[in-house]
């Protein structure tokens, strides 16, 4: 099945793309979800028409990941966090805590673009890369620093 695609879909093509796919994954899964468009006659000559739409939707997006991969880029993240011998933390850092930080500064990104391929387990200074746009990926520096100790209750 040829489809037309509207977004950018990862494993398949940029937006304005025609490609090949398994009938069941265009029918059942590209198209309800209109990331994509049956490439039919009429579709193909609208896909011609909006080409130029699609080109200048795709560099918008990408001057907007670029604007916020700049923004990204100049913060640094610090957490402190409990610590025991070497440094190692008790528990660990994920990307659920990143996505709370950059929340808090006022940015929502979806935690599955955080791509901190294992939880961070010890203290120290780290580049997470965040993948914005297929094109655009910011690095967040995190700061995992020890936390004063708690005090005792008496």
């Amino acid at each position: 099945m040829k489809v037309i695609l509207i977004e950018n879909v990862p494993s398949l093509g940029k937006a304005g793309d025609l490609v090949q796919v398994a009938p069941g994954y265009g029918r059942n899964f590209l198209i309800p979800k209109k990331q994509a468009l049956e490439a039919s006659a009429a579709n193909i000559q609208l896909l011609e028409r909006q080409k130029q739409l699609f080109l200048q939707k795709a560099g918008n997006e990408k001057q907007r990941a670029l604007d916020l991969a700049t923004q990204i880029g100049s913060l640094l993240c610090t957490l402190p966090r409990p610590v025991g011998e070497n440094e190692k933390l008790f528990g660990s850092v994920t990307s659920l805590d990143l996505q709370k930080f950059l929340a808090e500064k006022g940015f929502s990104l979806d935690r599955r673009k955080i791509q901190l391929p294992a939880p961070i387990k010890t203290a120290g200074t780290f580049t997470v890369p965040i993948k914005l746009h297929p094109e655009v990926t910011a690095q967040l520096k995190v700061d995992v620093v020890p936390a004063p100790p708690a005090k005792e209750k008496s």
